[in-house]
């Protein structure tokens, strides 16, 4: 264990950033890259910032409290409707103030942070009852991307409108037969004099169904290295041949979509990069992602505890031993986001940290599901306004 680790080893008390204490304490050491568990004083007026902006602009959760914890519950169309509508609200609140995306530079609406900077905004986010993270494919993927690869034009269009939430953007790269092989995609872009003419088959497009804009790769030349021939372009998700196809999941609800592109016509000046950069955008675009992972939760280790305390599990050795499961996995998912977010900081290229976040996300949300209906027992098997908590926890 680094040194610096050891002097506040194990965590206690003010040293869970995670769970919304006093005294948060995150990051890493600048300089040498050891665990430091103490805010700089840059850092420690940042938060004093922007937790007196947030007290001013948001109400702050109840760590233990259940009743008003947000799940993945099932929800309506119209219900869907009203949350894209209080994320646009929330997400406009904090673009007037510069905290729509932090990380930007100023002149582009942002506060010019670097991205460990920024993490402080959104982990103190994490501790309000916002929908703050519905819109991070624009703030925190596309916006970067298009300040990286666009032309003047298109940063002067889009990126005032990410900001505000004006257009919502989703992400078009995974393929039926592009997953994990992503060079590997089939949906092809051929030019016709000013225009492209798209024709391919998109998958698991995370909120393509509420999505204004979409960046697609697509392959512009088949007849050379894979990796170099495909290009990047924005295309208008509601433009004459794009069909967006929901993929419903078995608790009803909706998250992934198909989206069918047969002869859609984009225009050549909505390409980003230069032609044949796509994979080069690409890489810049999932870069940016796995920084902005782990942004914050929504639930923690404290109204797990809650849970089991209101069900009578509290006291049984195997509930707890299991609480202590889910603490463990959320501090390390802390170190991994500080790692990720110091790389990036410096300018490295993502190392297996990232994909090993992206994983232990995912599991973490799958473990804390099991854990929640374990709990609530033979209860965690009723649905809607009978169970528990109206039956949230069972829509995880």
């Amino acid at each position: 264990m680094p040194r610096s680790a050891s002097r506040h080893w194990p965590p206690h008390g003010r040293a869970l950033a995670s769970r919304g204490d006093e005294n948060p304490v995150p990051v890493l050491d600048h300089t040498g890259g050891d665990m430091d568990f103490d805010d700089s004083p840059e850092e420690i007026a940042l938060r004093a910032e922007v937790r007196a902006w947030l007290d001013e602009h948001a109400v702050r959760r109840d760590p233990e409290a259940l009743a008003g914890m947000r799940t993945y519950r099932t929800r309506t169309e119209a219900e869907d409707e009203a949350l894209v509508a209080e994320a646009r609200a929330w997400q406009r609140t904090k673009a007037d103030s510069g905290w729509a995306a932090p990380s930007w530079p100023a002149e582009l609406g942002g506060r010019d942070l670097s991205p460990l900077l920024a993490g402080v905004f959104a982990a103190e986010e994490a501790h309000y009852d916002v929908v703050g993270r519905m819109f991070t494919v624009g703030t925190d993927m596309v916006g970067p991307t298009l300040i990286e690869w666009g032309t003047d034009e298109q940063r002067r269009h889009h990126l005032p409108r990410i900001l505000r939430a004006d257009d919502i953007w989703c992400q078009l790269f995974s393929e039926p037969g592009a997953g994990s092989d992503l060079a590997g995609l089939s949906t092809r872009a051929l030019r016709d004099g000013d225009e492209w003419v798209v024709t391919g088959q998109k998958v698991w497009t995370t909120g393509a169904h509420y999505s204004d804009l979409g960046i697609l790769l697509a392959r512009t030349d088949p007849d050379v290295p894979k990796h170099r021939g495909i290009t990047a372009i924005a295309v208008d998700m509601r433009a004459p041949g794009v069909d967006v196809r929901p993929l419903r999941q078995i608790d009803g609800t909706i998250h992934f979509n198909e989206v069918f592109l047969d002869e859609v016509r984009v225009p050549v000046a909505d390409t980003i990069g230069p032609v044949g950069s796509g994979w080069g955008v690409a890489l810049t675009m999932l870069t940016n992602e796995r920084a902005s992972i782990g942004g914050g939760s929504m639930y923690g280790v404290d109204q797990l505890v809650q849970l089991a305390r209101e069900s009578g599990r509290l006291g049984d050795p195997l509930i707890r031993q299991r609480l202590a499961d889910m603490y463990i996995r959320d501090e390390i998912l802390r170190f991994l986001g500080y790692r990720v977010r110091t790389a990036a900081a410096s300018g490295r290229p993502p190392g297996p940290e990232s994909s090993v976040m992206k994983l232990a996300v995912s599991a973490r949300y799958e473990v804390g599901g099991d854990l929640m209906l374990d709990i609530e027992g033979a209860a965690g098997a009723l649905m809607g306004d009978d169970a528990p908590y109206g039956g949230r926890f069972q829509d995880l």
